[in-house]
């Protein structure tokens, strides 16, 4: 199956302009960035897919093995450059797929022109013996993981209203929660672990194009120090802190978010 089939690429925008491909990250899909798209089609060609066992990809095509690693989720991206033969990308990457594409401008760096990394965390773990503060402990992780496997339902509910964050608009959460609960429980089981236990700390030096790391003013998932380290490993990247709450800005502060995505890219292209 070509990769637009098997990821339900969709393309909006410009014909002619400077591409912009936008990632959604664990339990979510394409449509989360709806509220980003219209400031984002005036300007550039937008690309959209889900990740196999994401969203409307095709299921028939997850692979357990391929997608325990965050190459897999990266095999995705390329190939569906491939297929739309994408140059000078302009990567959008929210939260894990920050990484994946961190992933696949290292493997295929000809494609990529530019990274926007929208609350990334390259390792939740805190690692104090490196003096690294992700977030959670290797027990937090554990737990979490462990709720996610014996009751999916159950965990998303709880999970995705902090994840959101803005207690005061319920709604947000709302979204996120059903967004999980829509997704396989076991291919959200792998989604999981491929997210809070892989550690690309070491991939962060390498990256060799201009890169915007956007952060959310507070974030219970990427906190701030997340946020700066990822700036400090990032040769020459450039660092914004959104007046926003919550790890998923798209939603919760859309234009704040496309104002960021568009002066970058905009200004690059």
């Amino acid at each position: 199956m070509d990769a637009v089939s098997r990821n339900n690429v969709q393309v909006a925008g410009r014909p002619d302009g400077p591409v912009v491909v936008l990632a959604h990250g664990f339990g979510c899909d394409q449509n989360m960035w709806r509220l980003v798209l219209p400031a984002l089609t005036e300007r550039f060609r937008v690309v959209l897919f889900d990740y196999v066992g994401s969203g409307r990809a095709d299921a028939a095509a997850w692979d357990p093995e391929r997608y325990a690693s965050l190459n897999g989720y990266a095999d995705d991206v390329l190939d569906v450059c491939a297929e739309l033969d994408l140059t000078d990308v302009t990567f959008v990457g929210h939260s894990v797929s920050a990484m994946v594409g961190v992933l696949a401008a290292a493997r295929q760096p000809s494609r990529f022109a530019r990274l926007v990394m929208v609350a990334p965390s390259p390792c939740y773990i805190d690692d104090p013996a490196a003096g690294y503060t992700g977030g959670f402990s290797a027990g937090d992780i554990d737990e979490l993981l462990e709720s996610l496997d014996s009751n999916y339902l159950g965990w998303s509910a709880a999970m995705a209203p902090a994840i959101m964050g803005n207690p005061d608009r319920p709604e947000l959460g709302e979204e996120l929660t059903n967004s999980f609960c829509a997704t396989d429980p076991a291919m959200a089981a792998v989604f999981a672990r491929t997210t809070f236990l892989s550690d690309s700390r070491s991939e962060l030096a390498s990256v060799a194009v201009p890169t915007l790391v956007l952060e959310c003013a507070q974030d219970v998932i990427a906190p701030r120090e997340v946020g700066a380290y990822v700036h400090a490993a990032i040769p020459g990247s450039r660092l914004v802190t959104l007046d926003a709450t919550g790890h998923c800005p798209q939603l919760s502060a859309p234009e704040a978010t496309a104002q960021a995505i568009v002066e970058f890219a905009g200004a690059a292209a």
